[in-house]
This record gives structure tokens, sequence and C-alpha cells, in this order.
């Protein structure tokens, strides 16, 4: 029996939690409210629409750029790295080592077609939305497939001042007529009581020694065969933050980094709203003590003949053009930023008559290294954990082989591994024009191996080169019959008879030399 209930752990983190929670409801109001709602949110409340949605666009566009860099949908996030040295010395061949590799791709595929099955994606979608709002959700990847997002409000962490975690808690509501039997035993309602009622399933998950403890509650009653163990590694709750600061549990949310420029926006753009729906109303006004009748100005057809006097009927006008342009060019400029900021296509092309491709490309490359500092923290605390945890679900599967530790270990391949790959290509673009530009085509002919230049340039883009760009021994083969043809032609149908009996009696010759 644990010494602490998980219902006691989640009360004692509970508290240091309420100011991010609460910061990250003011977040979700101006983008997506749904993500996190108010406390006692039900099926009969209602959720706020914001004024303007460049808050629900910019969260959108962002969250769908860092899905498909963190997991690119047509090749792996990862790689299988063997240790070449540590292969060498117990004595492998080369051709071992090729082996092995192609193996480890095999696995690579196998676990991104697992991911695919699975629609792990999705669900990662909506995690993503989460930390860019709040900044912070929690992953569950359970053995039998699939995955769930809990929200901020739903869980709690804790972690040691270097951020290793300490403690994950999560607390969920579950009604009670879709318990069973036995499950409403442990919760300690007897037949008939609080069939209407809600109760509350804790999980705790503690750091130990050498690996996690894991057990759940049900109304502080804990649940038989719920207690397991998992190493260090391959903790199925895997805590996101969208960054990091020191001396924190919790992350900050991206929105929550430029939610003075979307409060401005939402404020300017209701009034906006508000006054032009004003300003929309046509309403006529007739002096009282002139000869025009409010009854026959109402009442006429259109192209009715009346009498009256035109000098006593005005229209109601607020005279606010200027002020509402004011407002009108404080709403671009906020936007203009918050499109820069959210990756916003709107937000990176300047407003001119000449766009460049060029300039929309290099515009797209400067904003994507900006958040350069986010691939590296996701790659440490969700792509390398979700690899671990997925290889050891299908490894319990027999889905996979066991591969050992000290030898294969994964890496992260996309994120900010890309950009740097996307960098290289550009520079060996760069490099190889401007030296045709200088010294001409025809020396970079001569000097530049064309061969190397396309492995560079595949492995820079993240594109498989095998039988799709021919080998030395390929090119010395085709170069060697190119070579026969011509002279055969030159010799004639003779010359062709004689090489080929040449050839047979070199075959024939082969064996007896061996």
């Amino acid at each position: 029996m644990n010494t602490e209930t998980a219902q006691a752990l989640y009360s004692k983190l509970e508290g240091k939690r309420y100011q991010y929670v609460d910061r990250a409801r003011q977040c979700s109001k101006l983008t997506l409210p749904y993500i996190m709602t108010e406390e006692g949110f039900g099926a009969h409340s209602r959720l706020e629409t914001p004024f303007q949605g460049i808050g629900a666009r910019g969260v959108n566009n962002l969250a769908s750029k860092l899905l498909l860099a963190l997991l690119p949908p047509n090749a792996p996030f990862f790689r299988l790295n063997v240790d070449n040295h540590g292969l060498e010395q117990e004595g492998a061949p080369p051709e071992l080592v090729t082996e092995i590799e192609k193996s480890l791709q095999q696995v690579e595929e196998s676990v991104m077609d697992e991911i695919s099955r699975e629609t792990y994606r999705t669900a990662l979608h909506e995690a993503l939305k989460h930390l860019i709002i709040s900044g912070n959700a929690l992953i569950y990847l359970p053995e039998e497939g699939g995955m769930r997002v809990f929200h901020l409000d739903r869980y709690c962490v804790e972690r040691d001042p270097m951020g290793n975690i300490l403690y994950i808690c999560t607390k969920e509501q579950l009604s009670y007529m879709s318990l069973s039997q036995e499950m409403r035993d442990i919760a300690g309602n007897a037949d008939g009581e609080g069939a209407d009622n809600d109760v509350n399933l804790f999980t705790a998950v503690c750091r130990k020694e050498k690996g996690w403890k894991v057990w759940q509650e049900i109304n502080g009653n804990l649940i038989p065969d719920s207690e397991g163990f998992y190493p260090l590694d391959k903790n199925p709750f895997i805590p996101l933050r969208f960054s990091r600061i020191d001396g924190e549990d919790y992350g900050r949310g991206y929105v929550e980094e430029y939610l003075g420029d979307l409060q401005s926006l939402e404020s300017l753009q209701r009034a906006l709203v508000e006054g032009s729906a004003a300003a929309a109303k046509v309403l006529f006004l007739v002096n009282p003590n002139g000869t025009t009748r409010a009854k026959t100005l109402a009442e006429s057809p259109n192209g009715a003949i009346a009498q009256g006097n035109a000098a006593d009927v005005s229209v109601l006008q607020l005279e606010k053009f200027n002020d509402f342009r004011v407002v009108q060019e404080s709403i671009v400029k906020i936007e203009e930023r918050l499109g820069h900021a959210f990756l916003l296509t709107s937000g990176v092309v300047r407003n001119a008559e000449r766009v460049t491709a060029e300039e929309i490309r290099m515009l797209g490359q400067e904003l994507e290294v900006a958040i350069g500092g986010l691939y590296s923290l996701l790659s440490v605390e969700l792509q390398m954990p979700m690899v671990n945890r997925l290889m050891e679900v299908m490894r319990k599967k027999k889905k996979l082989p066991k591969l050992p530790k000290d030898i294969i270990n994964p890496v992260i391949i996309t994120g900010v591994e890309a950009l740097g790959r996307g960098h290289d290509l550009q520079k060996l673009d760069m490099f190889l024009a401007g030296a045709a530009q200088i010294v001409g085509p025809e020396a970079v002919a001569q000097y530049v191996s064309v061969g190397e230049y396309f492995k560079r340039r595949a492995t820079s883009l993240g594109i498989k080169t095998d039988g799709l760009v021919k080998t030395d021994e390929q090119m010395a083969q085709e170069a060697q019959q190119a070579q026969q043809m011509q002279m055969a032609e030159k010799l004639g149908p003779a010359g062709i008879k004689a090489i080929s009996d040449q050839a047979k009696v070199q075959q024939e010759q082969a064996p007896e030399e061996e």
C-alpha cells in the first residue's frame, strides 16, 4: 500500500497549478475557447465567441506546421543509429554493418506504419494546440494502442530544479452507471446510491530510483491490480511543455507571449464591429415644426409624389469616419505583427505589386528558424520519449525484435535537425551557383563529383537514394559496355563475334584459376 494516496497527491499539487490554468483560460478565450473552458463548464454551458479570428487562425496554422515538422507523413522522424565503433571492436565485418542498417530501416518503417495505423497524428495535433495556448499537455500511450491527451486542468506535475519529472497525477470523472459491479464496490457506493453522480479516478505516477511506480484509486480506494512499474525511458505518461522556465513545474504558452496584442485586437475589433453596426442603422429625422409630416414620409411608396419640404427631413449620421479609420489602421498593424508571430502567409508577404517567389521562401524560412528553439525542446520531451514508448509497446506485442541498447539508439532527424539540413542545402546550391558564375559550368563539372552532390542533396531533402542514383560500379559497368559497343561498331560482325568468344573464354578460365 502506498504511503500517500493519489488523491492526496493531486490535492497537494493542485494549488501550484492555479495561476497556469487561469492564464491558459485567458489565452483560450481569444483563440480557441473550447481548448481550456471555465471551471464548471458542462453540457448546458455556452462558449463566448471572440470578435476576431486571427488568434484561431494563428493557432491552427502553427499547430499544423509543427505537426508536419515533428511527425512528417511520408518519412520517419527518427533514425536508429548504429555504434560502428562498438561493432568494430567486436570484430564485425563491414558487410554485417550494412545488413544491420538495412534491418534497422525496416524497423523504422514498421514504427511509422504503426503510427499511421493508430492515428497518432490526430491526437498529437490536439496536444500541439494545447501547447500553443496553455503551454502544457499530457499525452498517454497505452499498450492497447492510440494516444490520449490530458488537458492542463486534469493533471498535475512536479519537477526537480533540473526540470526532471518527479510526480504526475491525473484526475478523471467517470459515470457511476458506466462502472462494473466490482468497481462500484471499490468506489464505496451501494447499489442505487449515487447512480446519477460521477466518481473520481486518480492515477499517480511517482519517480523512483530505477523507474516509475504507477497506481490508480477510485474515490480514494486503491484499485486492485492497478499497480505497475515502468523503466525510466518507457513511461507511458509524457508531460509536454511549450517553453522551459527554470524553477517552474509547468511551461508557458506561445499565445501568452502575444496576449497583449490579442487583447488589444479584441477590444478594437469589438468597438469597430459595434460602431459599424450603429453607423449602418438608417434613421430619418423630421422637423416637428415643418410642413412635412412623418406619416407622409413613412407611408409614401418609392417614386410617389408628396407635399413637403426637403429641409424638414435629415438623416442621422455618426460622423465617426476619422475615428473608425484610426481604429482600422491600428487593427491592420496588430494583425501584421500577429501574422509574423504565427507564421501566417498574409503576415509574411509584404504588401507590394511585385513579390517574388524567392522572397516568400526566404521570409518563410526566416520565420521557421525563429521557432527553432521549440523544435529542440519538443524533440527531447516529445519525440524521443514517444519513440522509446512505441518501440517498447511493439516489442511486447512481438512486432519488433529486441534491440541492444549499447549498440543501437534512436536519433531524432526532424524538427531542428531538418532546419539544419535545409541550411546545408541552401549553402550547397549557393556554392555551385557561385562557382558556375565565376569559373564556368565546365570547370564545375571537372572538379565537382556529381554522384557526391546527388547524395548530399538527397540527404538534405530526406530522400532515399537506394535504386534511384547509380553507384560508381554501375557507372563504370555502363561505360565499359558503351566502349565495347563502340569497338564492335568499328570492327563489324567479325569483331562482335571475336569479343563474345573472348568473353566466354574468360568466364571458363575464371573457375579454374580460383
